[in-house]
């Protein structure tokens, strides 16, 4: 486990982009923490040193966006805020999407849907808001 505070968006992007070097394929990014807490800023990273070009905001309304990431993967980027029910997203085809090798899957709001995660390759990325531009970034895996 590891926990930074982050000062700003770029430096929180910095912390994005050093894990987005560790990963290979079919690991799962759990982040958590309250609206404005960093989760999108920290995805935007993770996805630019994946090598993606595209404009990264929160696919709040469609639930998840997917991307053409290097090395052959592919980017999943989930916004599980406006679920109700955990099903809405097995509805999406998310056990195939979650079991594919060639995908990294990062989901914010990922607690709603915590009984459907498998028990492996799975990264905890906690977001605290501390202030204005300050924010404690705790990550832990389970492997």
């Amino acid at each position: 486990m590891s926990q930074t505070i982050s000062k700003s968006a770029k430096q929180t992007q910095t912390i994005a982009a050093k894990l987005a070097r560790q990963l290979s394929g079919q690991e799962i990014l759990c982040l958590t923490g309250e609206l404005g807490s960093g989760k999108t800023t920290f995805i935007q990273g993770l996805a630019k040193e994946l090598n993606i070009k595209d404009n990264i905001t929160s696919p709040t309304f469609v639930i998840y966006k997917k991307y053409k990431a290097k090395n052959n993967l592919n980017f999943y980027h989930f916004d599980l805020y406006r679920i109700q029910e955990p099903q809405e997203i097995l509805d999406l085809g998310f056990e195939e999407i979650i079991n594919n090798k060639k995908n990294i899957i990062a989901i914010e709001w990922s607690e709603k849907i915590k009984d459907l995660l498998p028990n492996k390759n799975i990264i905890y990325i906690k977001f605290e808001y501390l202030d204005k531009n300050k924010r404690k970034i705790i990550i832990a895996s389970k492997k």
